[in-house]
């Protein structure tokens, strides 16, 4: 549960920059999303999205600066902190399965050196129950379609019963019916009172999903509830000027 008396904003971002080599990721970044709402962050290839949310999670280290989750640094915010990586990024051979991918998400509460139980196996199942993967349990995860393991690294996140969630492009390269799942999924996390942040790549459903819009292309164009900002003129900004205006 969160705690009382929270501060503003579920994530604060101030003067960010990230660099690789010479060439800045992110630049002079401000970011301010305020808890309970279901955020995407939009725009072109190699903007610096997944760089923004790996370096909010502690994954990579900014040239300038500053990171605050409900007010805390993320060293004293990770119990309370779910995430989903791209895909691509996983390695899916891994001899493992299912169920042991899934429990890997308590992980954080547990400790590594407390073995799981039946209490918190019946959690994991609880969460692959929400993705509908209960039956594929003791699947060995290499066996999965794209679209399964996506599910599965959503039910690892929901079993932390975290109260701010970060994925990473987790529509892309699925079908339908697991979009539909895994949206639902997250609007459910944002009626709970859950904050949900997604990097998102598709510009036809931003205004069916999301409530909440961060526009980016290394600098942040624009920010705010998604019916102010999203509009013909920061579109262009973000992706140039042949970028269109895409209503759901």
């Amino acid at each position: 549960m969160s705690a009382p008396h929270e501060p503003q904003f579920a994530l604060h971002v101030e003067d960010l920059t990230v660099s690789y080599g010479a060439e800045p990721a992110l630049w002079d970044i401000d970011i301010d999303v305020p808890p309970g709402v279901m955020a995407a962050i939009v725009g072109p290839n190699g903007s610096g999205k997944s760089t923004l949310i790996k370096t909010v999670l502690g994954l990579v280290a900014p040239v300038a600066g500053h990171i605050r989750l409900f007010g805390q640094p993320i060293g004293r915010m990770r119990r309370r902190i779910g995430y989903v990586p791209q895909r691509s990024s996983v390695d899916w051979d891994f001899p493992t399965d299912v169920l042991d991918v899934v429990t890997m998400g308590l992980y954080g509460q547990l400790g590594w050196f407390r073995r799981p139980g039946a209490r918190e196996s019946e959690r994991a199942m609880e969460a692959l129950r929400a993705v509908g993967m209960q039956e594929y349990a003791r699947r060995q995860i290499s066996q999965l379609s794209g679209g399964q393991q996506q599910r599965v690294f959503i039910a690892r996140a929901l079993v932390q019963e975290a109260d701010l969630y970060f994925l990473d492009e987790p529509m892309a390269g699925v079908d339908r019916p697991t979009e539909d799942i895994i949206i639902a999924l997250l609007k459910s996390l944002r009626d709970q009172g859950k904050t949900v942040i997604v990097v998102h790549h598709d510009l036809s459903t931003v205004e069916q999903y999301f409530d909440w819009l961060v526009m980016l292309n290394t600098r942040i164009v624009a920010q705010g509830p998604l019916r102010d900002i999203y509009t013909q003129d920061n579109l262009r900004q973000t992706y140039g000027h042949r970028a269109a205006l895409i209503r759901g």
